[in-house]
């Protein structure tokens, strides 16, 4: 999750991709960094024609990680905006093991993103709805902007996140705001709990290697390509196939076997988090079926 940007960019240069884990990054240097959007487009429809319904629309670049404007599927269109990104994104810093945070002010702003990648509106936040790095990796804003004012003046319309587990073999796009950048693969399987330091989180998917995710791709909506909806949040990835270290994650099952995959990297389910917010699109952790972490 730490993994500096620096190195990140190294890893590119030397190997075209890298392998890398999925972390958040310092703030770009340049937008000129960044991975040509319609050349992997071009490479993704010569492999699998359904990834033309996946683009960068709707997703945003923060100053050190990637994210998505997000709604739920009883979310209405008058209801104020949300914006999905990891935990360990959060601008003050990662929550401990065991901290959830919730309504904390915020004024941070995201660059949203038209399908090609151009930067066409700042969004802002009003508040951090929720946050935490126990059991999940997600931080949650609610902007000032509401889904009608984002439609009507840039034509963008929010990523819904579906409220049913994924499955296994799902083809998915990885979909970078920071990094204007597309990276397709499908679900291999699930983590019945990924280790990270101090960090611990349940029923991780893990990607087949094809999505080399990056520093700065953290934050990244994972999308169904078939249904074009979010299935889970891009978090990290085992670096240098050490043992559950801060980078190098590994995979405890219900018995307590511990396994690593080297140069793989994961995301954490997004289906639970529709439960947890009701009408207007406001956090209420009490909800009936909603099982995200409490304070």
């Amino acid at each position: 999750m730490r993994k500096p940007l620096v190195a990140a960019l190294f890893a590119l240069v030397i190997t075209g991709a890298g392998v890398a884990p999925a972390v958040a990054a310092p703030a770009p240097a340049a937008a000129s960094t960044s991975t040509s959007v319609s050349a992997v487009k071009a490479d993704a429809k010569a492999a699998a024609p359904t990834l033309q319904a996946v683009s960068l629309a709707g997703t945003v670049a923060l100053s050190n990680c990637s994210g998505s404007v997000i709604r739920f599927p009883n979310s209405a269109d008058s209801d104020p905006a949300l914006v999905l990104s990891n935990g360990h994104c959060l601008e003050t810093g990662f929550p401990d093991p065991g901290e959830v945070i919730v309504d904390q002010a915020s004024s941070r702003t995201f660059g949203l993103l038209n399908s090609a990648g151009t930067r066409v509106a700042t969004l802002r936040a009003s508040k951090v709805a929720y946050s935490t790095m126990t059991d999940t990796d997600v931080t949650i804003y609610q902007l000032t902007s509401t889904y009608t004012t984002i439609k009507n003046s840039y034509g963008i319309s929010a990523l819904t996140v579906q409220d049913t587990h994924p499955t296994v073999g799902t083809a998915i796009t990885v979909a970078s705001g920071y990094w204007k950048r597309l990276y397709n693969c499908s679900i291999d399987g699930f983590a019945y709990r990924l280790k990270e330091g101090d960090w611990t989180w349940k029923d991780s998917i893990r990607y087949t290697s094809a999505c080399n995710t990056i520093g700065g791709t953290s934050g990244s909506p994972v999308i169904d390509q078939a249904t074009g909806k979010v299935v889970a949040v891009n978090n990290t990835g085992n670096e240098d196939g050490e043992t559950c270290t801060v980078n190098n994650p590994c995979e405890v099952d219900a018995s307590g076997n511990v396994t690593i995959h080297p140069g793989i990297n994961y995301a954490e389910e997004t289906y639970q988090i529709p439960a947890c917010f009701t009408t207007g699109n406001k956090l209420n952790l009490s909800a009936s079926g909603c099982t995200l972490p409490k304070p």
